[in-house]
């Protein structure tokens, strides 16, 4: 009798995106992930209120953000 393959093992999925003190405006994140990220005229990044529906679609780019981020003021709650 052959083996069951092994089920793929789903990544925990992002919860809570949030920014730190420390943001230098440098709009990296904003270039990666639009819809999540928000720097405006110099002030810090914000995590848009709507950004949450896009987590699952954006979830490449926005640890991509965190990952490149110059000061590592992304961070990224995860569950699952």
């Amino acid at each position: 009798m052959p083996r069951p393959l092994p089920r793929p093992v789903a990544e925990p999925r992002i919860t809570k995106v949030w920014i730190e003190a420390g943001c230098i405006s440098c709009e990296l994140c904003q270039d990666q992930a639009p819809q999540v990220f928000r720097v405006e005229d110099g002030q810090d990044c914000v995590v848009l209120p709507d950004a949450p529906q896009h987590f699952a679609a954006q979830r490449e780019d926005i640890e991509q953000a965190a990952k490149d981020c110059p000061v590592e003021v992304i961070k990224i709650g995860y569950a699952g």
